[in-house]
């Protein structure tokens, strides 16, 4: 259940991404202000999956343990990332670009990453 939680934050990730992407073709200062808020929204979800992740893992057996391992590992660096991100964006509209949208477009992989690798864990658990 954590994986689809985490996967719910990739949306939010990508809809920061792209009003990154419309803050830079536009200047209107609004879009990073959208950008910092589903940032939040995003690394408040991941953090929720991040959690339930741990738990789970340190409740797994051997062999289910690596993949949850690889799991956490990029969720952690998706949040890490997106928490920086986070404090980019606290700044002035100006100074927040071009790292902005760099951090953005990497912290919408690490996520989809993140979201893959724990639903394809929960796939083969099923199986």
């Amino acid at each position: 259940m954590h994986a689809v939680i985490a996967f719910s934050s990739v949306p939010l990730f990508l809809g920061a991404l792209f009003s990154d992407w419309a803050y830079a073709s536009s200047y209107q200062v609004q879009w990073v202000n959208f950008a910092a808020w589903l940032i939040a929204g995003g690394l408040l979800i991941a953090g929720l999956a991040l959690l339930w992740g741990t738990v789970d893992v340190l409740r797994s057996s051997a062999r289910r343990h690596r993949l949850g391992l690889t799991y956490l590992t990029l969720l952690l660096a998706a949040f890490v990332i997106g928490f920086v991100n986070a404090l980019v964006h606290a700044k002035d509209g100006w100074a927040a670009m071009p790292t902005g949208l760099i951090l953005s477009a990497v912290v919408v992989v690490l996520a989809a990453a993140a979201s893959a690798v724990g639903l394809a864990g929960c796939l083969r658990r099923t199986a």
